[in-house]
């Protein structure tokens, strides 16, 4: 099975049909999300899968790359990713990930939330170059395969990131994403396309732009203002608008039927997840977890994210649910 795919960094959005890669979001983007997407949805042509916590051979079991099993990864490639600050624990779950067959890996440095970022770990060694620097003068040197690294400007400031730069380009790293935020901004603000502009002018390698990429328009502005990005990878935007690959690729909004088409996505996911989690209350929250994504596809989104936020029974999320697309639901388009 083919997991991921290389790309020439000559290769622009304006040569060719820009590479889209599906961004990692913890307890949204696993295996089941993924592949009913895939099978539903065109426009990605990868996926990098939310991180898996380092754990050397005396912690790690099967659990920790449950979500990765090749023979259930089928539908998009996928690159791992691994969260850590310990590089032996690093290179075992690497090399675990590489005998399954995965021939790179991703390390974490964007993770914002609190609980990582106080371990130094994710975002919270993005001020700390010389750990940084550790870290990859061990890692690269035993681990099978590539490395790539998806990153944030910084933890707290955005100058953050020019201290890390010169590291970064000591080292033969598969390809770099950066998400133009701080992680004190977690997702609020606007991105730094300045300071992501001055990164692009400095880095070596490989550079995938992430960041606040919800419709063709904002695309198209973010292409024409950096032709020398690899590749562009979209969380967030997908969830409000599973449409929005396909868009971005065909460089239209020519689908017909989107209503119809993500009520048949959405019924097999449910179905999906009903099978996988155990108990109606943690298949609630999970479903209600995505509602607050898929509203945003709808005109009157804000109306039925509220109501589904307030339910707090199965039968009265399936009854909420229904009512809503039995009523005259409008698509928001662009």
């Amino acid at each position: 099975m083919r997991h991921t795919h290389r790309y020439s960094s000559a290769m622009t959005p304006q040569r060719q049909a820009p590479r889209l890669i599906l961004a990692p979001l913890k307890g949204f983007t696993d295996e089941v999300f993924r592949n009913t997407y895939a099978e539903h949805f065109t426009g990605f042509d990868e996926a990098l899968a939310p991180f898996v916590a380092a754990a050397g051979a005396e912690r790690f079991t099967e659990k920790h790359v449950r979500d990765l099993l090749p023979h259930r990864n089928t539908r998009l490639p996928i690159e791992p990713q691994i969260l850590g600050n310990n590089p032996d624990d690093f290179i075992f779950l690497a090399r675990r990930f590489h005998e399954m067959g995965y021939p790179d890996v991703n390390w974490n440095l964007g993770c914002p939330f609190r609980p990582v970022t106080k371990k130094r770990r994710g975002s919270g060694l993005l001020p700390f170059p010389e750990m940084v620097d550790e870290f990859l003068d061990k890692t690269l040197a035993a681990i099978p395969g590539g490395l790539s690294i998806k990153m944030r400007l910084g933890h707290n400031r955005v100058d953050e990131i020019f201290k890390l730069l010169p590291v970064l380009n000591r080292y033969p790293l598969k390809e770099v994403t950066i998400h133009p935020r701080t992680a004190r901004q977690m997702y609020t603000g606007l991105p730094d396309l300045n300071t992501f502009g001055v990164c692009l002018e400095n880095c070596r390698h490989r550079m995938v732009y992430n960041g606040d990429i919800t419709d063709l328009t904002s695309f198209r502005s973010l292409a024409a203002r950096f032709p020398a990005v690899s590749a562009w990878m979209i969380g967030r935007g997908a969830l409000s608008n599973p449409f929005l690959p396909a868009i971005i690729k065909n460089g239209h909004d020519g689908i017909a039927g989107k209503l119809e088409k993500f009520k048949t996505f959405y019924n097999d996911l449910f179905a999906r997840y009903q099978e996988r989690l155990s108990g109606p209350g943690h298949l609630l929250d999970r479903m209600k977890g995505f509602w607050t994504y898929f509203a945003g596809a709808f005109k009157n989104g804000q109306n039925i994210g509220k109501r589904i936020h307030h339910t707090f029974t199965l039968p009265r999320y399936l009854d909420t649910v229904e009512r809503f697309f039995a009523e005259d639901v409008g698509w928001r388009e662009e």
